[in-house]
């Protein structure tokens, strides 16, 4: 058995984050909620928030008319305390993404732990978007240490940056995780409510050429993995899990999980990560089940200031459609 969560955490003394800066208005929830429920409520919304919840299309170039303090975000956060994760939870989440099974936390299977908690931010009747078909653009996460299992963790959830996008509204959903009241790990994901104009256009970026790289990994993936995956993270919406569900947002078949791909990405990229780190991902095209996707990972230069005794300086990843040649994500594996 591994040394007591305090001792443990004391061999990372100055590891930390900083604390990120959070709504004022702080709310405790006294237990993490489900998924299941939550997505519930995403699906038939509060007769409240629906009526809160307007369509603004933009015709041409015109900017949309919207009482920008009615269609704010809210001034709130979420705290939920006591989580800790069950070893049998967190073994079957390192074999269905190819991590190593060990006794720490890898940086997708605290998203699984946390994000509830954001998404509970995102199901509240006055959040500003709807969020039945919101559209996963990009993860941002920091991982100050590696994480034990025994460590009891405190979540902290709350919505930012709502922005104007070319193709309707984008907003980061933070989640902060911490122990003894210290930030270990922090998440930034951002979503896409398409076609809901709240902030105006955004500016258009142009996108580069994607031209597929030799690969360095195939992945087959079936429905059983994204079945097996909504298991295991209690991410059991239809999109992802049903063909009649997946049609019903416009998809020809179920979905692969985003955060699943991304974490297969990050353990790929194992041998090159390094103990601290920053893991991006940037979403194109969703891998439709089943698939082939390939992958090409690189290392990464190491930086001129790399001064840090681990000398893994992080990894570049690309998947894409092994028919198509379309891109499906790309990220990277950084030093922190």
């Amino acid at each position: 058995m591994m040394a007591a969560q305090s001792e443990y955490a004391d061999q990372f003394n100055g590891t930390a984050l900083t604390p990120a800066a959070r709504p004022s208005n702080l709310l405790v929830l006294d237990r993490m909620p489900g998924l299941g429920s939550l997505y519930a409520k995403a699906i038939v919304p509060d007769p409240k928030a629906a009526l809160t919840r307007l369509t603004h299309k933009l015709p041409g170039n015109a900017q949309p008319t919207v009482n920008a303090l009615e269609f704010a975000l809210e001034n709130v956060s979420y705290q939920v305390s006591g989580i800790r994760a069950d070893l049998a939870h967190l073994e079957s989440y390192q074999q269905l993404v190819g991590e190593p099974v060990d006794e720490f936390l890898p940086a997708g299977f605290v998203h699984v732990l946390a994000f509830p908690a954001a998404m509970a931010i995102m199901v509240r009747p006055g959040f500003p978007l709807p969020v039945a078909g919101m559209i996963h653009l990009s993860n941002r996460v920091l991982m100050a240490r590696p994480i034990h299992y025994t460590e009891e963790l405190e979540v902290f959830a709350w919505a930012q940056n709502q922005a104007g996008h070319p193709k309707g509204t984008s907003v980061d959903l933070v989640v902060e995780v911490r122990s003894q009241g210290v930030p270990v790990w922090r998440g930034e994901s951002t979503y896409l409510a398409k076609g809901k104009y709240l902030k105006g256009r955004g500016e258009q970026v142009e996108r580069t050429e994607f031209h597929a790289p030799v690969p360095t990994a195939q992945w087959q993936l079936t429905p059983r993995t994204a079945k097996q995956y909504a298991a295991i993270s209690g991410d059991r919406n239809p999109i992802h899990t049903s063909l009649l569900g997946a049609k019903a947002f416009g998809f020809a078949k179920p979905i692969a999980h985003g955060m699943y791909t991304a974490a297969r990405a990050l353990a790929e990229a194992r041998p090159l990560r390094p103990e601290r780190f920053i893991w991006t991902v940037e979403f194109g095209r969703p891998v439709l089940l089943p698939g082939k996707v390939s992958l090409a990972l690189t290392a990464a230069p190491a930086p001129v200031t790399h001064t840090t005794v681990d000398n893994r300086s992080g990894a570049l990843y690309t998947a894409w459609n092994a028919k198509t040649g379309k891109l499906f994500f790309s990220g990277q594996v950084a030093s922190l």
